[in-house]
């Protein structure tokens, strides 16, 4: 058992103890007290069991047991000590031969025991008091010096190096210098160069900012400090800050070191934003963030690194040169990244032969390395439940919508005229993907239900971009109207299935006009970007454009997405036979892949006259080795026909030999006589 749970269960057995001694002591009130007189009037009608007498200077003591009817029951007396007393007692308990009689010497007796008896109870309650009132104290007072100590981890030999972070090539180089400094500060000290204070690591959620961190510490080996912003702020105004002053503490007595702050902003945020002046105490535990990382002492061999995924809402005081120097902004991977990243994360998996990692990291862009580690584990989560040795494509296929949209709702039922619907949604997406220039590639369509989606297309670029156009935005505005253009097309009526496809195009088209300057209103931006970070933030000051402008960005947003309705509306009409052989198709399958769709434009069937002859020829191998198996049965079972077969197979081999041999010898005669003539 934990020694901290004995520790808790002390006062429990204390007043378990305590309720034990009582009761003893209580059950010693059972025991009969007589007076002399008493005693002198009855011991004459007693049966005496056993008797101990004390023999005092003036006090004989007698104390013993004596039968009461079908019980025994105690008793204690005190006689005067007299000649003829003592002689009285000795006649009265030597007329029982039963009887036992003990005589003491009263001044031989321990006085250690007489202290105990006397003494011990009282002993043992005031040590359960005291040992209470400490447990109490431990609990309040004590743990209140700890209450401003930091709350920082310190993990000494750190195992994730760079080759366990894939993805980032050129964020590494960033940190190498950190690396070098830990390892050797003099080479730095001697060129009088400084090494940076402090790195802001900037980045979307699961990019792998800690993990890279993590990878510094273990380059270097040198100790690393991790917190969370959140740890430091409390309810009681300068907990923060002498957190902050003991975590420092600390840190110098390792350096060098790394210390890790996570979610910075928590305890970083811009002082002074919000209704009523902000938080006192969140900015006195910023303003002792900044005075440790660049204040009038200095932190030797102590590198800050902070990770945030919000550096908008950072103080500017945090950032500027001399506390945070270098920011170093982790992105999403690109398909190589991908690559790599799934590679580290498949080490310890067991993937079928199959698989193609490269074909994976093509078919997963915006994933971030968290959720390529989770699609690898949901994969090896459905191949255990499916018993599985091996983790196959459709486990991980299945992984990939799994992370995008949730499981599949394979209960939810549609009404035939709800899944037509959706077949011939899905389908105009997939139409448009298909004939438009510059839309994204068709993956998978699908009808199952997954998250809130009745059906989805995954459709990948063509080429991943650093700078999109245009042109490509356009391209996304016209391949998510598709699936409402489609259902206005067959079915002269349109749904709320496309509610999510609408609210994506009015947000691409509102960045066009309001932030890109991708419309009339020329190169000029009308969101300022910010947003309102904190209640307050900005508080009273309006837009910074008339409301003539205003209603003119209204007109452009819908110019926009009217043109792309148009457009999209003009392929599907144009493509109305690809539609509905992909919608029927979809209705019949409920999911199609990518390669099914190319043999669908080009074949007009799922598959391709190379794939229904492999097909072909594969069922007819199969036909052949199973009848190669119940030959070999066959034979197996009657060996006494395979005989007869085999003598019957020598004898018509031996018979066309001498009519081969016949014609042989007439062949020749016919030769000869010819030469002759």
């Amino acid at each position: 058992m934990n020694n901290k749970k004995v520790i808790s269960l002390l006062p429990y057995i204390l007043v378990i103890s305590i309720m034990v001694l009582l009761i003893t002591f209580g059950n010693g009130s059972n025991t009969k007290e007589f007076n002399y007189n008493e005693f002198a009037a009855q011991a004459e009608n007693l049966s005496f069991k056993e008797v101990n007498m004390s023999m005092g200077t003036t006090v004989i003591g007698v104390r013993g047991t004596y039968q009461n009817g079908d019980s025994t029951k105690s008793f204690t007396v005190s006689v005067p000590r007299t000649d003829d007393n003592v002689k009285w007692l000795s006649e009265l308990f030597e007329k029982n031969k039963k009887t036992k009689v003990n005589v003491l010497d009263a001044n031989k007796e321990s006085v250690l025991e007489v202290f105990l008896k006397s003494v011990l109870p009282f002993l043992i309650l005031g040590g359960a008091a005291i040992f209470l009132f400490s447990r109490m104290n431990a609990g309040g007072n004590n743990k209140a010096f700890e209450f401003s100590k930091s709350r920082a981890k310190i993990e000494s030999s750190i195992k994730v190096r760079f080759k366990d972070v894939a993805g980032c090539d050129e964020e590494k180089e960033e940190v190498k210098e950190i690396i070098d400094y830990l390892k050797d500060p003099k080479r730095f000290t001697d060129m009088g160069a400084r090494i940076p204070k402090g790195m802001l690591m900037v980045g979307p959620p699961g990019t792998g900012k800690t993990l890279l961190a993590k990878a510094v510490a273990g380059e270097a080996d040198v100790p690393f400090f991790s917190i969370s912003g959140s740890d430091f702020v409390e309810m009681f105004v300068g907990t923060g800050a002498s957190r902050v002053r003991d975590m420092f503490k600390k840190a110098q007595q390792h350096a060098p070191c790394i210390v890790f702050i996570d979610e910075i902003d928590a305890v970083g945020r811009q002082r002074g934003a919000g209704m009523g002046g902000g938080n006192d105490e969140r900015e006195q535990t910023l303003n002792q963030l900044l005075v440790e990382m660049d204040g009038m002492g200095e932190n030797k061999g102590i590198v800050i690194i902070a990770a945030t995924n919000r550096p908008d809402v950072l103080d500017p005081a945090l950032l500027r040169s001399g506390r945070f120097d270098r920011q170093i902004t982790v992105n999403l991977p690109d398909k190589k990244g991908r690559y790599e990243i799934l590679k580290v994360h498949a080490r310890n998996k067991k993937l079928a032969k199959d698989i193609s990692l490269e074909s994976l990291a093509k078919r997963t862009p915006g994933f971030s390395g968290a959720d390529l580690e989770n699609v690898l584990n949901e994969g090896a989560i459905l191949a255990v439940r499916d018993k599985r040795k091996m983790i196959t494509m459709e486990d991980l296929d299945e992984a990939i919508d799994r992370v995008m949209m949730g499981p599949a709702k394979k209960s939810k039922k549609y009404t035939e005229k709800e899944k037509r619907l959706v077949a011939y949604h899905e389908a105009g997406h997939a139409v448009i993907g298909l004939k438009l220039e510059d839309a994204d590639k068709v993956e998978k369509v699908t009808i199952i239900p997954r998250g809130e989606a009745g059906g989805y297309n995954l459709m990948t670029p063509k080429e991943e971009k650093l700078f999109p156009t245009k042109a490509d935005f356009m391209s996304q505005i016209t391949g998510l109207m598709g699936g409402r253009v489609a259902e206005e097309v067959m079915f002269n009526e349109i749904s709320a299935g496309a509610s999510n496809d609408i609210q994506k195009a009015t947000k691409i088209a509102k960045a066009m006009v309001r932030s890109w300057g991708m419309s009339s209103l020329g190169p000029i931006q009308y969101d300022d970007g910010t947003g309102n970070v904190f209640l307050g933030r900005d508080y009273g000051s309006g837009s910074n454009y008339s409301g003539e402008i205003a209603y003119e960005i209204d007109k452009e947003i819908r110019k926009i997405i009217n043109e792309c309705y148009d457009q999209a509306k003009k392929l599907i009409e144009d493509n109305k036979d690809l539609l509905t052989l992909i919608a029927e198709n979809l209705i019949e399958e409920e999911t199609i892949t990518s390669e099914q769709i190319n043999n669908l434009m080009t074949y007009g069937k799922l598959t391709s006259p190379e794939q229904e002859q492999r097909k072909e020829q594969a069922r007819i191998e199969a036909e052949r080795e199973e009848e190669r198996s119940a030959q070999a049965q066959a034979e197996a079972e009657n060996p006494t026909q395979e005989a007869e077969d085999n003598e019957t197979s020598l004898k018509r081999e031996e018979e066309k030999q001498k009519a081969q041999k016949s014609f042989e010898e007439a062949l020749k005669e016919l030769t000869k006589h010819d030469s002759e003539e």
